[in-house]
């Protein structure tokens, strides 16, 4: 962890002690975001009782905060060109801990989703730029490191959330998991206010047609998604579905012909970018639908308690913080395609291993399969992130972060709803697996698609290194 905080001649980035302080307050950030979905989940019970409204309504109060979260991810990617990611970063805090004020307070349904939607604008503020921040925070040399340290933050939020929650609702009712996040807000706000580094707006315009038909897109992909998992009637699901897809083909012409798109298609253009981003989208629909699967496997199939399967997901999210690190330090010395294949192939045995699992499996049996799974997804991610942001341009920084902060949400959610398919469809859990398992496999394929360019890129870098003796991201 020292290493990430050296400074060398030559190295762009924050200063060492700047950094410490900017990457504190990236930290806090996407801590309270991450950690506060899976603690809310908890706490849904306790809300539908006392705000007397049904279970199923009370689901929303999740819903909501994701939908919207995941609808305004690419609009504050393309903002923070205009205002700076700092003045974003910050907004989105500022406004992320408000809401937790205001959901605190709440003492019915309208109102507290009314928070719970500015909630999840403050977390799409905050989360659509974190991983170009680390970019500008950390030298060009570490930025496989830096990303690594993002991916053991959110693992470890995953995996703290149901025990904060959990610890909370032991003590306290439900509106303290919101009063958690006043404090370390304030923290998280005075530090980016402070440290992250300061840069001028882009001069130009804002594709305002170009954002709503992104928001559009992506929110009626979401209710649609939803609705598959939760029994939508047919029709319902089907019209969401479509005018997702009639919404996203206007998106798409807008930007061929917008001045100053949104999202800019050249992006695309670059194999590396979209090979990284097809191959995250595949892996999180497998991490996302497994997550669900295993719930309904453990407790239904194979008669585990509630808390012996919170105790059977850990070694997830623990083997991602323990692997996540080391992974992303390796892919700034050799070819990240390559770790990213290898962690695929290891999630595709851990999830190809749970699928075989049998009703007479013992706890040991699913804690070491799980444990591989994120054994394989700590060692994929960070060299992926890091192929994603350093196949770009510095300036096509914010739209790649928004990119992939959206293909991990869309792929997480898909995965969920692909269960709720299933499920409806009566098939067995196992067949769900089997399907993540496929999702795994054309991931691979799309990383291997990419381990010679990347080796190539790799090499241009060091010749440059060489050459000036600073070190740069192609």
């Amino acid at each position: 962890m020292s290493r990430l905080f050296e400074t060398r001649p030559g190295d762009d980035g924050l200063p060492a002690p700047q950094r410490r302080l900017a990457v504190l307050a990236l930290i806090l950030g996407t801590l309270m975001a991450v950690v506060d979905t899976t603690m809310i989940n908890l706490a849904l019970p306790s809300i539908a009782d006392d705000l007397a409204i049904s279970s199923a309504r009370s689901v929303w109060v999740t819903n909501l905060f994701q939908i919207v979260c995941a609808a305004f991810l690419l609009v504050f990617a393309a903002v923070s060109e205009l205002i700076s990611r700092r003045r974003l970063y910050v907004a989105g805090l500022a406004l992320f801990v408000l809401a937790s004020l205001g959901a605190a307070l709440s003492r019915e349904l309208n109102m507290l989703l009314a928070f719970r939607a500015l909630q999840g604008l403050g977390a799409a503020a905050t989360l659509s730029i974190g991983p170009s921040l680390y970019r500008s925070i950390f030298p060009s040399r570490l930025l496989g490191s830096a990303l690594g340290l993002s991916a053991l933050v959110v693992a470890g939020g995953y995996a703290a959330g149901p025990t904060i929650g959990g610890l909370v609702l032991s003590v306290a009712s439900w509106p303290w998991l919101f009063v958690l996040h006043l404090p370390l807000g304030v923290f998280a706000l005075m530090l980016a206010w402070r440290a992250l580094p300061r840069e001028p707006g882009r001069q130009g315009g804002f594709d305002g047609w170009g954002a709503l038909l992104s928001i559009a897109t992506l929110g009626a992909l979401f209710v649609g998604m939803d609705g598959i998992g939760y029994g939508a009637p047919l029709w319902q699901t089907l019209a969401w579905l479509t005018a997702s897809l009639l919404a996203g083909l206007c998106f798409v012409r807008r930007q061929r012909r917008a001045t100053h798109p949104l999202l800019p298609l050249s992006l695309f253009a670059e194999r590396r970018f979209s090979l990284a981003v097809s191959a995250s989208g595949l892996a999180f629909i497998g991490q996302g639908l497994t997550f669900v699967a295993l719930s309904f496997l453990y407790q239904q199939e194979m008669g585990f308690t509630p808390l012996q399967t919170a105790w059977l997901f850990t070694p997830w999210p623990l083997a991602i913080m323990l692997v996540g690190p080391l992974a992303g330090r390796l892919a700034d010395r050799v070819n990240p395609s390559l770790l990213s294949c290898a962690g695929l192939v290891l999630l595709f045995i851990g999830l190809a291993s749970l699928a075989l699992l049998d009703a007479e499996a013992k706890v040991i049996d699913g804690l070491w399969r799980t444990g591989l799974c994120g054994l394989g997804f700590g060692l994929f991610q960070p060299p992926n992130n890091r192929e994603m942001m350093a196949s770009v341009p510095w300036q096509f920084s914010s739209s790649a972060s928004g990119v992939m902060s959206t293909t991990r949400t869309v792929g997480q959610s898909l995965g969920v709803a692909l269960v709720g398919a299933f499920l409806a469809a009566n098939a067995p859990v196992q067949a769900t697996l089997w399907a993540g398992c496929a999702a795994c496999l054309l991931a691979l394929v799309a990383s291997l698609g990419r381990v010679t360019l990347a080796g190539e890129a790799q090499a241009r870098q060091r010749r440059e290194v060489g050459r000036s003796g600073v070190p740069r991201c192609d």
